[in-house]
């Protein structure tokens, strides 16, 4: 039984980072927009704001969404693991643990959960698991 459902719990899990960092990646250029996202990434005395503001809300847009589609995983999970310990560096640690009070408790279950995922394949309809499939059929008739 657990053999059959883990495709599906990590599916969901996928998607739900997936969306979550892409939402929040949005929000960078429409809500905050890059200026305010900019300001915002200087005020918290983030190196290079300029460029990073930008960088983080591409990766989060574009990880995002390879983490709902299940595309390039490995990579995709430590890119947005990093930007977490980025924002627990900057922004969150300061304030301890607990989310409510503006503590890092969120963005390390993002990060955690970005890596479990991403090195588990990804379960059911990851497009790295449907390519890696497809390859190995080419492989075996070939």
């Amino acid at each position: 039984m657990l053999d059959q459902t883990r495709p599906v719990a990590l599916l969901l899990a996928r998607v739900a980072i997936g969306v979550i960092f892409f939402v929040h990646g949005y929000q960078k250029f429409v809500t905050m927009g890059l200026a305010g996202t900019v300001e915002f990434f200087e005020s918290a005395g983030i190196p290079l704001a300029g460029v990073a503001a930008p960088a983080v809300a591409v990766l989060e847009v574009a990880g995002g969404l390879a983490l709902v589609l299940g595309a390039a995983l490995p990579v995709v999970s430590t890119l947005l693991a990093i930007d977490m310990i980025g924002a627990i560096v900057f922004v969150h640690g300061a304030s301890g643990f607990s989310a409510g009070e503006g503590g890092y408790e969120f963005v390390l279950a993002l990060a955690a959960g970005s890596l479990a995922v991403g090195f588990s394949g990804g379960g059911a309809l990851a497009l790295d698991g449907l390519l890696a499939r497809r390859r190995a059929a080419a492989v075996v008739s070939a």
